[in-house]
């Protein structure tokens, strides 16, 4: 059921709140208005649309792909958005796509302390900083992942990318999201998707903030499928939530940054390129909070793969190997009897970089941060340090309820190449592999 929200009419750049509905489920059409009548009735595209408004369509799959998997969105804006001078290309800083080909590629495992946060007045866009990346954009497959740093809103300046949509994981500091659909506001604990040419700014509410990105090329994010887990758990549909419409009617002297091709390219437009006053379609922004995952787990014996941890899943066309899955590790209770609580040691086809948002994970209490990252590749052996597999082994078994805790990993079918500024920055620990090197020898054959 629809959640409805007071329509909101945004004339300035100054927003006093957000509004917010639930999703209607994924791949099913979702609609706003922020004046009555708005959204033109019994067709998409009139001779004349409701207050002089002009009609354009966002296609964000191919025209004929399957209706369940179909993403495209109607506007009925104030200006077209063609309205604009053409882009010329900036300076891409520390921005990489895939595929990344300035580093040879290593089998080691990586890890990093968190990247400290500008001194410099560095906007949500110029304080992107590429980790690693795989597959190739302009093919449609693989994964950017980027981390933000930044202390500086987006007034003047707006945003959008051609290159593949975008997962936003704050871990510290609030962002607000104008986008052409309306406002999102997404705290550290939740989760924010901006579709793939969606024109949006960002601004910071709490000053200087850090966050992880993953610049999805392949196919948009679904929820995953549940199998015998039936037809409730993990993330529902009905948690989720889509901006109310709101516009900006702002003339000025702005700028449109888009990144296209792996390169950044900027227009200049003389009115703000928010000002849709109604929507309709299947390819909006959404965000989610993390809390209200509901977590899955044994209660007999033995570990579960993490895939029961789904949030989201970008399918490939492999069925069940995905191009990329979003998956968290949250609070919750563990009761398993006779069984290694923490991760079992293991090698993986999927490639693994996870990040922390807060707390500690139990497989690793030292050194990895909140705000730092580790990857963990194709057939990387990994898994607790010997600290943690010592206190696993012996620790007396009861129910345990961990708190304080938030992980998430980006797992892909592909390889994850590092980026040269990640193998060469001073926040890469060339120490990381040194934390097995305690795990002692237990083995004695007289002993069953």
């Amino acid at each position: 059921m629809t959640k409805h929200a007071d329509h909101e009419v945004v004339a300035t750049a100054q927003i006093s709140s957000v509004k917010l509905e639930y999703m209607r489920g994924f791949g099913n059409e979702h609609s706003s208005e922020a004046l009555p009548g708005a959204l033109p009735e019994g067709r998409f595209s009139p001779q004349r649309c409701p207050y002089d408004l002009y009609a354009e369509k966002l296609t964000a799959t191919a025209f004929t792909a399957p209706r369940h998997s179909n993403r495209r969105t109607w506007f009925y804006r104030i200006r077209p958005s063609a309205i604009q001078d053409e882009f010329h290309p900036i300076d891409v800083g520390l921005i990489r796509t895939g595929p990344i080909m300035d580093y040879p590629p290593l089998p080691n495992p990586l890890r990093w302390d968190p990247l400290p946060l500008p001194d410099a007045p560095t906007d949500f866009i110029d304080g992107l900083v590429t980790l690693a990346a795989n597959g190739n954009a302009a093919l449609g497959v693989g994964i950017g992942i980027h981390l933000y740093l930044a202390n500086t809103s987006m007034e003047d300046r707006f945003f959008y990318n051609a290159d593949g949509e975008m997962l936003l994981v704050p871990q510290s500091g609030r962002l607000i999201l104008h986008t052409e659909c309306g406002i999102i506001e997404v705290s550290p604990g939740e989760i924010a998707v901006i579709p793939r040419g969606i024109r949006f700014r960002v601004v910071l509410p709490d000053g200087a903030s850090r966050g992880y990105v993953c610049e999805n090329y392949g196919a948009s994010y679904i929820l995953p499928d549940r199998g015998p887990v039936g037809s409730d758990g993990y993330s529902n549909d009905r948690d989720f939530l889509t901006p109310v419409a709101a516009f900006e009617d702002r003339k000025g002297d702005f700028t449109l940054t888009c990144k296209y091709g792996g390169g950044l390219f900027e227009s200049n437009v003389a009115h703000s390129p928010l000002d849709v006053v109604a929507w309709v379609g299947t390819s909006v922004p959404y965000k989610y909070d993390l809390s209200r995952f509901n977590t899955m787990g044994t209660v007999s014996y033995d570990h579960p793969d993490p895939s029961i941890y789904t949030v989201l899943t970008s399918p490939s066309d492999t069925p069940g190997v995905a191009n990329i899955d979003f998956v968290i590790f949250p609070e919750r209770w563990m009761v398993a009897e006779d069984t290694f609580r923490p991760p079992w040691y293991h090698r993986n086809v999927m490639s693994e970089f996870m990040g922390l948002i807060y707390g500690v994970y139990d497989a690793k209490e030292r050194g990895f941060e909140p705000g730092g990252a580790s990857l963990h590749n194709c057939m990387t052996a990994h898994g607790p340090e010997a600290d943690v597999f010592n206190k696993a082994s012996s620790v007396e078994l009861k129910p345990d309820r961990y708190t304080d805790t938030l992980a998430f990993m980006f797992e892909s079918r592909y390889p994850i190449q590092p980026s040269r500024y990640a193998m060469e920055c001073s926040a890469r620990q060339h120490d990381y592999v040194d934390c097995w090197k305690g795990i002692a020898r237990h083995f004695d054959a007289s002993k069953r």
